[in-house]
């Protein structure tokens, strides 16, 4: 066995070197069973198998191969790829298979038995049967902690599913002496309700009250007629089906939802489920950035009866008013919040803001003292909210020192490292999904709490001596005593990029910044929607720029060019901070979401450009604007050598000066 290893580990490594030079023989028949795999096709995966016979990838066609079929497969076949391929992510992967199956088979002696060896541990329907198989089983897990472990899983599922489903019916069923309660199934399908999954909803619905299907049915068709009936809301599941039309009413026509809730239904329903329904109007409201926001927020008689989702959008509407910032609802939301939603430096920044802001009279001393502890909490180069953190303590934003150099040692234990080495190979040969997903697997095994900071930093040096950015800036993220700012903001093809920056009067740090966040600098890089290359340029939004930019015979292919890309995008950026009047936070979010919705967004009052950016209603364009800007802060760090200021960069937005000329309407 250890032979074994030993020559795999030097095939994959040779293999490396080779497939950034040229092909192996094999390598071409491993693409072909990856796109055989993507369409399904068994018989195609069958024929290629023997001809990948000890390729450096053997395992992935293997995997492939055997999960295309693993319905119909043997028990002994499966343990057989087991025994062929132990320790591999793709032992492990479809050790993950495979516990999926036993599990709607309801095998739950091989269940237990297989998930002795599985070390994977992060997919939430497994666990929540292995939850389910200690709690039957008498397992290590009192019932209570089984019962606490799926409450917290089940609504994290995106849709309805069997694992965790099936482990909570088990325990709201009354046998199992009340460990959950219908009010669980009930939440579950208010926020599936609300989050526009009607099959989760109806799953959860079906478990604690089957008899009202026909009624669920009706509201899922037609919420607005299904409340029209005159039939009171007296017992417990009528009351709760009442509260699912109101919640997908809300989602298309959210007046007329407030309407009934306020001069109809609102009576006849339990103080709970009242607050509930108005936290999801309020979210609503907020969401469209409405001046009703808080007033429907102010209808909630008891913010804990709130979801943590719902109190994230009170803070963002207090923090938007009209009136100014609403201090003191900002720290009454927070402190409504579960334990673990306050620990996001978004929360923690603002509370401290609110504390400070409000720090006068007899009180004014505790305050200030409770702000500094929490900016002290988060405060670093790290993040969005934590330089902000740091400015607000008097801090600049500088180049953190680095850590001490990788020794020999640690470079070699990286470079041999054969699931690191299978997924460079993998990520050479084009198959870049399945690459990405074993080098994460490899350097962050859940169960066993990954690498070490150190082993951590020369995989990253691994990734980033090969040039693949990606996996070079995520593995040294891992990180939280050291920061390699070297790895985690690379300045690949730095050439062209402040050459073209300086061209055309762009800030390269914000290139970087933006660069960075979109394509993490591969320039291959597409998107689901076909945005391209580093810049990640749909074709259409650069079909328009080319020709503003007098690019003659330009063709969407040219984007897979980087020096064309960096054209094209540094040119479209330029185009849209320009018709932003150069506020980097409004042409970030124009980048990524069009420059059409920025500009609805910026209408309201004038703010802080970080209360405006928490406030975008896109989660992923929020999530950019602020990504973005934090990368910009750091890179201009690293370029000019200087301590920086991303408030300066932030400023304040607001609606549009009317003596600024019109903007750009043709902007895609």
């Amino acid at each position: 066995m250890l032979l074994r290893i030993l020559t795999l580990i030097a095939l994959l490594f040779a293999g490396i070197a080779q497939a950034q030079t040229n092909r192996l023989q094999g390598d071409d028949a491993v693409v072909d069973a990856y796109q055989a795999y993507k369409q399904g096709n068994r018989a195609k995966l069958a024929q290629l198998l023997p001809q990948v016979q000890g390729h450096p990838l053997e395992a992935w066609v293997a995997y492939w191969e055997l999960r295309t079929r693993l319905d119909t497969a043997q028990p002994q076949e499966v343990q057989d790829f087991f025994t062929k391929y132990p320790g591999t992510y793709q032992e492990d992967r479809l050790r993950n298979d495979w516990l999926l199956l036993l599990g709607q088979r309801r095998d739950w002696d091989s269940f237990a038995a297989n998930y002795a060896y599985y070390r994977m541990n992060d997919d939430r329907e497994v666990r929540c049967y292995a939850l389910l198989v200690s709690y039957l089983s008498g397992g290590p897990y009192s019932g209570e902690a089984v019962a606490e472990e799926v409450k917290r899983l089940w609504p994290l599922q995106r849709d309805a599913d069997d694992g965790c489903a099936l482990a909570a019916s088990r325990l709201i069923d009354p046998q199992s002496g009340g460990l959950m309660k219908t009010d669980d199934a009930w939440r579950r399908a208010r926020m599936a309700m609300e989050a526009g999954r009607d099959r989760a909803a109806r799953q959860a619905v079906l478990m604690v009250a089957p008899d009202a299907l026909p009624q669920f049915k009706e509201l899922e068709a037609s919420p607005s007629r299904f409340l029209t009936k005159g039939i009171a809301a007296f017992r417990k599941a009528r009351k709760e089906m009442i509260s699912l039309a109101l919640i997908k009413l809300a989602t298309s026509d959210l007046d007329h939802a407030v309407f009934q809730l306020d001069n109809k239904w609102g009576p006849q329903l339990s103080a709970e489920e009242r607050n509930w329904l108005w936290g999801v109007m309020a979210k609503q409201a907020a969401q469209r950035l409405s001046i009703d926001a808080l007033d429907l927020f102010a209808k909630v008689s008891r913010d804990k009866d709130l979801s943590d989702d719902m109190l994230a959008w009170k803070v963002r509407a207090a923090l938007r008013s009209p009136r100014g910032p609403q201090w003191l609802l900002v720290v009454e939301a927070i402190n409504a919040m579960s334990d673990e939603a306050r620990t996001d430096p978004a929360w923690t920044y603002w509370k401290a803001r609110a504390l400070l802001a409000t720090a006068d009279g007899s009180r004014g001393g505790a305050r200030k003292a409770e702000a500094t502890k929490l900016l002290q909490s988060i405060a670093s180069v790290r993040g969005f909210y934590e330089q902000l953190a740091m400015e607000e303590l008097g801090q600049k934003v500088t180049v953190p020192a680095r850590p001490a150099p990788l020794t020999p040692e640690e470079k070699e234990a990286a470079r041999l490292n054969p699931g690191l080495n299978r997924a460079l190979y993998a990520i050479a040969l084009g198959i870049r999904p399945e690459g990405v997903r074993e080098w994460n697997y490899t350097v962050g095994l859940h169960r066993y709490g990954g690498m070490s900071e150190r082993e951590s930093l020369a995989a990253a040096q691994f990734a980033c001596d090969r040039e693949v950015w990606d996996r070079c800036i995520h593995t040294s993220e891992r990180t939280k005593t050291v920061f390699d700012v070297d790895q985690r903001f690379p300045m690949p093809y730095r050439d062209a990029v402040v050459k073209r920056a300086g061209d055309i009067g762009l800030d390269p740090a914000y290139v970087y910044g933006l660069i960075r966040q979109e394509s993490r600098f591969v320039t291959d890089a597409r998107s689901g929607v076909g945005a391209a290359g580093l810049m990640q340029i749909m074709p259409a939004t650069a079909r328009w720029t080319a020709r503003k930019l007098g690019i003659e015979g330009f063709s969407p292919m040219q984007l897979h060019d980087r020096d064309t890309n960096i054209a094209v995008g540094t040119g479209y950026l330029k185009l849209v901070l320009d018709d932003f009047n150069g506020s980097m936070p409004l042409a970030a979010a124009a980048y990524n979401a069009g420059p059409t919705r920025p500009r609805a967004w910026r209408n309201g009052p004038v703010t802080e450009a970080a209360i405006w950016a928490e406030n975008v209603p896109f989660a992923e364009t929020r999530d950019y604007v602020k990504k973005v800007l934090a990368n910009t802060t750091m890179y201009a760090a690293i370029l000019t050598g200087q301590p920086q200021s991303l408030k300066a960069r932030l400023g304040y937005v607001g609606p549009r000066d009317t003596s600024m000329p019109e903007p750009n309407k043709d902007i895609p």
